[in-house]
């Protein structure tokens, strides 16, 4: 049973090589793994071809990286990876045995990286929850059979909830399981925006969503929400270079 990682990624070769090497370090090793690069970058190609990876270069959204990856793919299992995440050792056996087993598809067990803290455990419980219940997103390490995936609308082009359509297909069709392994998934965009804050505007975005809001304007708004404050010309042009305004710029 062949398996292929698919991998989407916009200007973030630090966080591709991480991940590259942690792929390196499966055991059993994944049969093709397949970076599609949305913003067609040189650095990009060089860091595929030093770990031996296939670069697709694309201009677009990933809901589009994501279905020319799987298009591009040949193996009988897709897996989606996120470049910020870091899948279990095992999991291509994980993913075998459940495959094996007759799931259609399923998903890892998210994990904040980092040092554990009572926070982040509420947060992970609140999507193991959800996922069960409701929805399960790429940032999970979504796997399906290439016969399942074929039977559903695949990922929509679209800003954001590209993979939406897609699992709820598979949950409505066959075994969607949940595997125990978890993926570790780095914290930095939590610690950066505020877990709170973090937390409150993927909420908003998913009942939004979930109301019949387009995409695209949830996009906008999402922007809008994490958009950096400008700074107060007015009072930066009055402040003197001893005043505590001005140490504050």
């Amino acid at each position: 049973m062949r398996t292929a990682v698919i991998i989407p990624t916009l200007h973030d070769e630090a966080g591709l090589a991480r991940l590259l090497a942690r792929l390196a370090r499966l055991d059993p090793a994944a049969d093709e793994v397949i970076v599609v690069d949305g913003a067609a970058s040189p650095a990009c190609e060089l860091t595929c071809r030093s770990a031996h990876a296939q670069w697709l270069p694309v201009r677009g959204g990933r809901g589009g990286q994501l279905a020319l990856g799987a298009a591009r793919a040949r193996a009988d299992v897709l897996w989606f990876l996120q470049p910020h995440c870091e899948p279990p050792l095992a999991a291509v056996t994980a993913i075998r045995t459940a495959v094996a087993a007759r799931a259609v598809g399923g998903y890892f067990r998210f994990q904040l990286g980092g040092a554990p803290t009572a926070f982040k455990g509420l947060i992970e419980r609140g999507i193991a929850w959800r996922s069960r219940w409701g929805m399960v997103y790429s940032d999970q390490g979504i796997f399906v059979t290439r016969a399942a995936y074929a039977d559903t609308p695949g990922f929509a082009v679209q800003p954001l909830f590209e993979e939406v359509a897609m699992v709820r297909a598979l949950k409505r069709t066959g075994r969607f399981v949940a595997l125990p392994a978890p993926i570790a998934v780095s914290p930095s965009r939590w610690e950066r925006e505020g877990y709170l804050r973090r937390t409150a505007i993927d909420r908003a975005l998913a009942l939004g969503f979930l109301c019949g809001i387009s995409a695209a304007r949830l996009a906008r708004w999402q922007g809008e929400r994490l958009r950096p404050a400008a700074p107060d010309l007015r009072s930066r042009h009055h402040a003197t270079a001893d005043s505590p305004e001005a140490h504050k710029l």
